[in-house]
């Protein structure tokens, strides 16, 4: 869950309110949960480590993210430098998504969360592309 605040500025004859983004304290964890932490982003992430996904690829995942939270997560992932796109389309331009450094940096902590979780909750496998796969044999 992100923090905001609203921040109002006034203009003559206008009155403009933003919501702006901060950071609750140093803390890494709260940093990377404010940043990665809620419901959707690490299965969108997960789901890129399959490889480049159009808007629609990744809006048919098994975990059925709503499209206007998904467009969300692709641009706040986007801006955070964790995700790029690319367009693949100009007339209606459309892009293809796909993981930065940053985010296949995320490898190591979506691979943490599928142990813990084939480990301590009965009937959960690793659904991974076949990169966490690797990645998962290179840390055995």
């Amino acid at each position: 869950m992100q923090v905001t605040s609203v921040m109002e500025w006034r203009m003559p004859g206008k009155t403009k309110t933003k919501a702006r983004s901060f950071r609750r304290s140093a803390c890494a964890v709260a940093c990377t949960l404010d940043l990665v932490g809620d419901k959707w982003s690490l299965l969108v992430v997960r789901d890129l480590f399959r490889g480049d996904l159009t808007y629609g690829e990744l809006q048919s995942s098994f975990e059925g993210i709503p499209t206007n939270i998904l467009a969300d997560r692709l641009k706040k992932l986007e801006e955070a430098g964790v995700i790029a796109k690319s367009a693949y389309q100009q007339h209606p331009v459309r892009y293809a998504y796909r993981l930065t450094e940053k985010g296949r940096a995320l490898g190591d902590v979506l691979l943490a969360i599928v142990r813990w979780g084939t480990k301590y909750i009965p009937g959960t496998e690793a659904l991974g592309s076949p990169t966490m796969r690797a990645a998962e044999k290179r840390k055995d």
